[in-house]
């Protein structure tokens, strides 16, 4: 099985959605990942409810591979005993508002000085650094901020949320997986440690890369190009169906909008290829009826074999038995011995050797405390006092 991460520790200092992804990334590649909980409620994104009385299943899915350890950071003894565990580990990382890990002398160099090769990564909202630093937000205020979200719901009057958090999953999840996993190979090749400070909002701008081409664009006099991705397009929008579904159409390329005027025999609609969407005007309304004299499934089988751009809307719970991502294993599952069968969303890549990406469960709320401290040389009357103490 393959595991190319085998030997790299990681200890997972983070909470919440966004930051649980992007170790459980880590750790199905292979590492070996341990997360730091305060001992009280721990990371908040375990829990489904307020009174913390049922799991999340999004924790459930996003925190295989790991083990969970209960520790105080704000006392002396967590602070002493987490450094002794950086000593040994290849990667820290972080989600703290800038400022807090220094303040508790857990900081990127107090820990560089036990062990100078470590990899510390800090991955929050606005970054460690510019005047918005210590500013706090949510997905929703990083897409703002960015410019992704005024490139939404144009037509709509207002800017549209999108279904998933695209900055905490992309920000927080993705690019800070891609840049730890960067820094682990630049210490293959110089034998040096390295800092990392991953913002959502950095990672939200960079990705909008097409709606501020366009402005630059503009400024220089330049026409917009003629497929607009934002439903201003007649060949890139989503039509109502006749049994209340919808369809996602998007045959931008010349050859597929053919393709589709064919099979609906309305070869008279190839000249519209480029015009735009719009309500009441006659190419739209037109398209709109069309779609809405058959169901979802059934235009689905009409272009199933029909080189066209054209799919079902799926909500979450179809998508959870589609049968081209069960074939693709990207939705499986796992058999636990307290929690019985779990789904499993599947990781974003294939190898071609077998990636063994679901070896353990997600750890129940400090389940591996004990454990961690034993192999570190603590005897089990020195755990119940740090238990007492308050630090785990």
């Amino acid at each position: 099985m393959y595991r190319p991460l085998e030997g790299i520790k990681i200890l997972d200092c983070t909470r919440l959605l966004p930051y649980q992804y992007c170790t459980m990334l880590l750790g199905d590649l292979g590492a070996e990942v341990l997360k730091i909980e305060e001992p009280v409620q721990g990371d908040y994104g375990r829990w489904g409810d307020g009174d913390h009385s049922y799991e999340s299943e999004a924790y459930v899915m996003t925190n295989r591979n790991k083990k969970s350890m209960k520790l105080n950071l704000k006392h002396e003894k967590g602070r002493a005993i987490l450094k002794n565990l950086a000593a040994d580990y290849s990667v820290l990382v972080e989600s703290f508002r800038p400022g807090v890990m220094a303040r508790l002398g857990v900081g990127y160099e107090d820990i560089r000085q036990i062990n100078p090769a470590i990899i510390y990564c800090s991955t929050t909202g606005f970054g460690q650094t510019g005047p918005n630093r210590m500013r706090v937000g949510h997905d929703i205020n990083y897409l703002g901020y960015s410019g992704v979200l005024a490139s939404t719901g144009e037509q709509t009057g207002k800017p549209v949320i999108p279904g998933i958090p695209i900055g905490d999953m992309a920000g927080g999840g993705l690019a800070t997986a891609m840049s730890i996993l960067a820094a682990i190979v630049g210490r293959e090749r110089t034998g040096r440690g390295q800092y990392i400070d991953v913002a959502q909002t950095d990672v939200l701008t960079s990705l909008n890369v097409r709606n501020i081409a366009e402005v630059l664009a503009q400024k220089k006099g330049r026409t917009a190009r003629p497929v607009d991705l934002r439903g201003f397009s007649l060949c890139y929008n989503t039509y109502r169906t006749s049994d209340g579904k919808f369809i996602a159409f998007g045959p931008v390329e010349q050859k597929f909008w053919e393709n589709f005027c064919r099979t609906v025999n309305r070869k008279s609609w190839i000249s519209n290829h480029l015009l735009g969407y719009k309500d009441e005007s006659r190419a739209t309304e037109e398209l709109k009826k069309l779609f809405a004299e058959k169901t979802r499934n059934e235009w689905e089988a009409i272009f199933k074999n029909v080189e066209s751009c054209l799919t079902p809307v799926l909500s979450p719970d179809e998508t959870l038995e589609d049968e081209h991502l069960k074939k693709r294993g990207m939705i499986t599952s796992m058999e636990e011995p307290e929690r019985g069968e779990t789904v499993q969303l599947g990781f974003p890549a294939k190898f071609s050797d077998d990636l063994e990406f679901c070896r353990s469960p997600a750890p129940f709320f400090g389940e591996h405390t004990k454990e961690v401290l034993g192999a570190m040389g603590h005897s089990d009357a020195e755990i119940k006092k740090l238990k007492k103490e308050g630090v785990i």
